[in-house]
């Protein structure tokens, strides 16, 4: 692989600089994104392998990222389950048969990972052709808690009330949900493993709704699920649970290889929490990238600084690039992190 800086350092392995990639970087921040938009419409993108192939590629020829996230989005799972998906602008994802009551829980159907999600699996094949082994390809998929969460209320939601209604109320109903869902996510990353991802990344997007106890009595024993299935593989392991900073060291117990630190944590925190166990991933604040450009190198300097010298780091942002985020400052985030972590790099190694 002529770019594998990502997987040497999933596997604690060394590295003369810090390897870089943007969650949401294949998106509508990108001109080249938003041409291929107006063609068609974004679960169409989804579906046709061809066309996520092409976008999942675009960041790296254009960005210069360390590695390949593949275009889908973490709903398919609940589609897939026998819930109508649709995307309405300005409003983001909304499931059209929320589940209200126990008859709705009981007629989810079942995931057959290669009929039902076989469109993503071929576009993880065609894009891993098509890299020809230039960086790394990540999959992904989402958290049981926060697939949950979307199924329940419906969409995403400002206080969660229907889940958090039906944590408190149901517990038993939440959590027969809960190991549904942590079975077919490890099926589904085990099958994208096969199709070429080699990394995958499992993202709680919810997890900060959650209390400290609940977050440990409703996520984390499904993130543990699934990590344990899909370490088996021998593929890398990022868990990316949102806003859960409270839980790190619980976290780092899990057997993920790679934890996520949203930016609203202190990195330098989220090392001492989780001790030599893990590598950390993140976490500059997704609007310093409209800083000017000076400013923007300190706060990249500032993140290579708090995430410590030992185990590695991958640099990333602390949550989704936005859409109105200017692409050359996204360039010259990724040209400061070559540029400044190499000297981290020698500290290290003198």
């Amino acid at each position: 692989m002529k770019n594998d800086l990502l997987l040497r350092v999933c596997r604690r392995q060394p590295v003369e600089r810090t390897p870089v990639w943007i969650m949401r970087q294949a998106g509508r921040y990108l001109p080249e994104y938003r041409q291929v938009r107006d063609k068609s419409d974004f679960l169409t993108m989804c579906r046709t392998p061809e066309i996520a192939t092409e976008i999942t590629l675009q960041p790296i020829d254009i960005i210069g990222v360390d590695a390949a996230i593949i275009f889908s989005d973490i709903l398919v799972i609940p589609e897939a389950m026998g819930l109508p998906l649709r995307f309405s602008e300005g409003t983001g994802p909304i499931l059209d048969k929320p589940l209200r009551n126990e008859k709705d829980f009981d007629e989810l159907l079942p995931v057959n990972v290669e009929e039902d999600l076989g469109f993503v699996l071929e576009a993880l094949r065609m894009t891993r052709r098509e890299l020809q082994d230039r960086v790394p390809l990540i999959g992904f998929a989402g958290a049981p808690w926060t697939l949950a969460a979307y199924m329940v209320e419906g969409g995403g939601s400002r206080n969660f009330i229907e889940i958090k209604k039906l944590l408190y109320a149901r517990p038993d109903l939440l959590k027969g949900l809960l190991a549904r869902l942590a079975d077919a996510v490890a099926d589904y990353l085990c099958a994208q493993i096969k199709a070429g991802a080699q990394v995958v990344q499992i993202f709680d997007s919810w997890a900060g709704m959650l209390t400290p106890p609940q977050f440990r009595e409703f996520a984390l024993p499904y993130l543990k699920q699934i990590v344990k299935k899909v370490t088996g593989t021998g593929a890398p392991v990022i868990v990316f649970a949102r806003d859960a900073g409270h839980s790190f060291a619980e976290l780092s117990e899990i057997g993920a290889d790679v934890l996520g630190v949203s930016w609203t944590e202190d990195l330098a925190v989220a090392r001492k929490a989780v001790g030599d166990k893990v590598v950390l991933q993140g976490n500059l604040d997704p609007c310093a990238l409209f800083a000017p450009v000076d400013r923007l190198k300190n706060e990249v300097e500032e993140v290579l600084a708090k995430a410590g010298q030992e185990p590695a780091h991958i640099f990333n942002l602390g949550h989704g690039i936005l859409p109105p985020t200017p692409v050359a400052h996204t360039q010259a985030m990724v040209d400061f992190v070559r540029e400044l972590s190499p000297a981290f790099h020698q500290k290290k190694e003198e």
